[in-house]
């Protein structure tokens, strides 16, 4: 019998010491006190960089009266990102060992999450996709190779798994290549057929073998990133005040632009880690739902800041819009996080019907914000804040009632 402060073992294929060169072989599921590594983090802050030069440039088209195809735009490089950052994640989740060579490829992967930045906006701009297609090479190359790695480690249909997803994922990144060689028409249809062929390698791939992933790591995993994606929000907006503060000193105009849009952040921060998800991811089916859902979360996360700079741009006169497009550009992306964190997370613990109507009612009032002129940003805000309270309120309410139910029970 051990006491509660010695550490509970290892699973086998979790890293013991760093080394150069170590089999790749699965972690285990139950695998005590697992967290984000450095190399993780790390890997999370350099596609935020990717993230920030789409909502640079979703601001743009917004900003000069082209919503439509800088929606569009956005949804097809948001999706590269997010698919190249899920693929890894699931995998290390299963495999890291934090040898010398898997440190390697994951330092290529982040090389070519860079270089498919740096062609973002030539993409947005002048739709040449090659500098893209380049970055997404390198990336999914070497995600090929961890897996290839990981295959020549396992036996079995584990070996037969490995395999499948790195032939899935080069025969999609040669389907990729149809944004490069095919006409601007044909385009937005390669990016719906290839972004579901990309969705269901993972289904095919584990169809007799599940991979090892831990529930605890994926949800810290994805909560690091949702963190991430809001400060890089924050991050976006707070410049584009600053700067317009500077340039046209309308502080008047900004200021409740500024504190709505801080009180979004804020809420959506606190929506999003009112409840441990972990808890919930136990099968693949429920995973694979959750982790695919999340393209929503983070896009319109980072939509959420992009709106910001819009309704900046449109208070100081630099957007070639209206005050409605501009305040749309806030609200509907905030209605669509609160709607899709409810999907995924809250609805599955709350309880009674009051609880279960915060979050859509409050998306709804939201839109309805849309409508209020200069005032629409702080409404939104006041409106998400009133949600964070009022499901405070309501979750304390029912523990109160539990813990006076038992309290009342009687004993034996």
């Amino acid at each position: 019998m051990t006491s509660s402060s010695d550490p509970a073992p290892a699973s086998p294929g979790a890293p013991h010491s760093p080394g150069v060169l170590r089999r790749l072989t699965a972690r285990g599921r139950d695998e005590a006190h697992r967290v984000s590594s450095p190399l993780e983090l790390f890997f999370d802050l350099c596609f935020v960089v990717a993230i920030a030069q789409a909502g640079v440039q979703l601001v743009h088209a917004v900003s000069e009266g082209h919503a439509g195809d800088g929606i569009l735009n956005y949804a097809m490089q948001f999706f590269a990102i997010w698919w190249a950052w899920m693929n890894f994640t699931w995998f290390a989740s299963a495999y890291d060992n934090d040898d010398a060579l898997y440190r390697v490829v994951t330092l290529v992967q982040i090389a070519g999450v860079l270089v498919l930045a740096a062609g973002i906006s030539r993409a947005f701009q002048q739709h040449d996709y090659l500098v893209v297609w380049i970055g997404y090479v390198i990336m999914r190359l070497a995600m090929a190779a961890q897996w290839l790695r990981a295959a020549g480690s396992a036996s079995g249909t584990e070996r037969s798994t490995a395999r499948r997803y790195a032939c899935g994922v080069l025969l999609c990144q040669v389907g990729w290549a149809g944004l490069v060689v095919l006409p601007g028409p044909a385009r937005p249809w390669v990016f719906l057929v290839m972004a579901v062929a990309e969705m269901c390698v993972p289904l095919f791939a584990e169809k007799d073998h599940e991979t090892s992933w831990h529930p605890h790591h994926i949800a810290e995993r994805y909560g690091l990133f949702t963190i991430i994606v809001l400060g890089e929000t924050v991050s976006a907006a707070t410049v584009a005040v600053k700067s317009a503060v500077d340039e046209h000193n309308a502080l008047g105009e900004l200021l409740p632009i500024a504190a709505g849009g801080l009180l979004i952040v804020f809420s959506a921060w606190w929506i999003y880690f009112a409840v441990p998800i972990h808890g919930h991811l136990r099968s693949n089916g429920q995973a694979f739902l959750w982790g695919y859902g999340h393209y929503l979360i983070f896009a319109s996360a980072a939509a959420i800041g992009a709106g910001l700079e819009v309704a900046v741009e449109q208070a100081v006169g630099k957007a070639h819009i209206s005050v409605l497009a501009a305040s749309a550009a806030v609200t509907l992306p905030t209605a669509l996080y609160l709607l899709t964190v409810w999907a995924l997370h809250s609805r599955h613990f709350k309880v009674g019907i009051a609880q279960q109507l915060v979050l859509p009612v409050t998306a709804l009032l939201v839109i309805c914000c849309t409508f209020l002129g200069h005032w629409a940003v702080l409404a939104a805000g006041l409106v998400s804040a009133a949600a964070v309270a009022t499901g405070t309120a309501l979750t304390a309410r029912t523990a109160g009632r539990k813990r006076t139910a038992n309290a009342t029970e009687p004993a034996g």
